[in-house]
This record gives C-alpha cells, sequence and structure tokens, in this order.
C-alpha cells in the first residue's frame, strides 16, 4: 500500500502545527512528523481526498499562514529507509529490542527480535515505547491479552514474555498480520494467537488490551473493547497526542472505564484506563 506524505509550512509554527494536527486527525491520516516549517502527515493513498486538505487550509487561513505539497510514498522504500536507520532499543533497561542484523544483549530481562519489514513497532516510536514503559509496571502473570493493532506484534511477544497465558494479536493489514506471525514465531511464543481483521474479529474477553492506533480508531471501538474486558480489567489505549486524552477519557468514561494513569513524551501519550 503506498502512501501520500503531504508536507505543510504553516507561520507561526507554535500553536499552528498543534492546531493543524488536531484537524488533520480528524481524518484518515495515521501518523505525523513535527518539522521546523510545520509538519509532514501520511495518509494512504487511496485515502487521500485533496479537497479536504484545501479545506483546512482555507478555514486556518485567517490566522496562519499556511501552504502545502504532496507527494507518493512507494510501499517498497520503507524497508529500505528502515535498514538503513533501524538501530536497537532498550527501555528501562528491561525489554531490548534488536533485528536479525543486530548483536543480542544478554543481560535484559525481555530481550525482543523483530524484523518489522512493512509494520508499525520497533519502539522507535513514541507511542509503542510509551506503552512498553506502562507494561513493565503490570502484572501479566497468567492474564489473557488483546494487543489491538498488533503491527510487529512486539506487545503482544511482550506480554507473553511477561506470563500471560493466552494473547490475541489483531491486525487489519496483511503485512503486519504476516510478520507478526513471523516474528511470534522468531520468539519461540506458544500463546499468541495473530489474526487478520478489525474491531469485529474480537470474540473473547481478556484482563488486559492493547490498542495503540489512532484517535478516531480508538474513540470509534471503544465500546467494543469494553465490552470484551472482564471485570476489573484493563485497557492501554495510545496512538494520539496529549490534546486529545480529555476525549479519549470522556468517551471511556461512557463506556465504563475510568483513567488510573497516563506517560507523555514529545506529546503523544499512553493512558492506563480500568474497568469499573
Amino acid at each position: 500500500m503506498d502512501y501520500i506524505q503531504v508536507s505543510f509550512n504553516i507561520e507561526p509554527t507554535e500553536p499552528g502545527t498543534e492546531i493543524l494536527i488536531a484537524e488533520l486527525s480528524l481524518l484518515d491520516f495515521e501518523s505525523f512528523e513535527e518539522t521546523e516549517q510545520g509538519v509532514k502527515a501520511f495518509i494512504p493513498e487511496d485515502q487521500f481526498k485533496e479537497p479536504e486538505i484545501q479545506e483546512i487550509e482555507q478555514r486556518l487561513s485567517d490566522v496562519f499562514t499556511i501552504s502545502s505539497s504532496f507527494e507518493t510514498i512507494k510501499f517498497t522504500n520503507w524497508n529500505a529507509v528502515w535498514e538503513s536507520n533501524y538501530e536497537p532499543v532498550l527501555i528501562k533497561d528491561s525489554v531490548y529490542i534488536y533485528t536479525p542484523f543486530h548483536s543480542e544483549k544478554k543481560d535484559v530481562k525481555f530481550p525482543i527480535l523483530i524484523e518489522p519489514k512493512m509494520s508499525f513497532g520497533t519502539a522507535h516510536h513514541e507511542t509503542t515505547s510509551l506503552v512498553i514503559e506502562m507494561m513493565l509496571g503490570l502484572d501479566f502473570q497468567n492474564q489473557e491479552v488483546l494487543d489491538m493493532g498488533c503491527g510487529t506484534g512486539v506487545l503482544a511477544i511482550l506480554a507473553e514474555k511477561m506470563g500471560a497465558s493466552q494473547l490475541d494479536a489483531i491486525d487489519n493489514d496483511s503485512n503486519a498480520f504476516e510478520n507478526a506471525e513471523e516474528n511470534v514465531k522468531n520468539n519461540n511464543c506458544t500463546h499468541i494467537n495473530v489474526q487478520m481483521g478489525s474491531a469485529e474479529q474480537i470474540k473473547n474477553n481478556y484482563d488486559c488490551i492493547i490498542a495503540n492506533i489512532n484517535k478516531n480508531i480508538l474513540l470509534a471501538d471503544m465500546d467494543k473493547y469494553s465490552g470484551h474486558l472482564n471485570h476489573k480489567g484493563s485497557i492501554i489505549f495510545s496512538g494520539f497526542y496529549s490534546n486529545d486524552l480529555e476525549n479519549i477519557e470522556a468517551q471511556a468514561n461512557i463506556c465504563g472505564l475510568s483513567l488510573d494513569r497516563f506517560l507523555e513524551k514529545n506529546r503523544w501519550v499512553a493512558a492506563k484506563f480500568d474497568k469499573q
């Protein structure tokens, strides 16, 4: 799947960048990269609608000077970029995420071998690393866990290494599905069931649900997640900015979930909610 990269220049950048990202997050953009001039936003090519961009620019033009350009990012480019820049990740001196072309690190509690290929989830992005940090403070022993939007499967793999007894890992992207299966096998995990699909694929109930996706999907599917969460179970949500936490919490409260705590890094957030 090809992506469209939309590069925005906005002046002044503060608070222009933050407001622009908030506007774009209401569309189908999957990730953002802040730049000195503004922001780069990435969206699947089949979801890109130029008139929507023009409408946002027109709406903001009374306050900001804003312009944009876009280009197609070919599917085959992602792996080459990743291999040329990837470094292993160490989180809290406990989780070491590395690839076949890195050296192993034997003095950590949870080494995880990941070959992401075209999938999201190497812990380089703040959301993945924040979720892992949050997970390290939880007890997964004999827990049933769902990793929703699993990408590489790294979070499900960590949960099994931390003692989870039964896990489902679901993603709606065929490349992520195949990649997660490969990574599960390479880490000798035996309790993870990798599935392809959306929230409609969820059939079981869980003690813990991890959903590192994006704000729009979290809001749309939160009732479904809560319905499959056991009493006193926990959900870790990530994939959104700090200024979105209020909306996430409001919807969570409607779904019978209460905010326990959250972590923040570079305005990205991972938040833990408990079921009443």
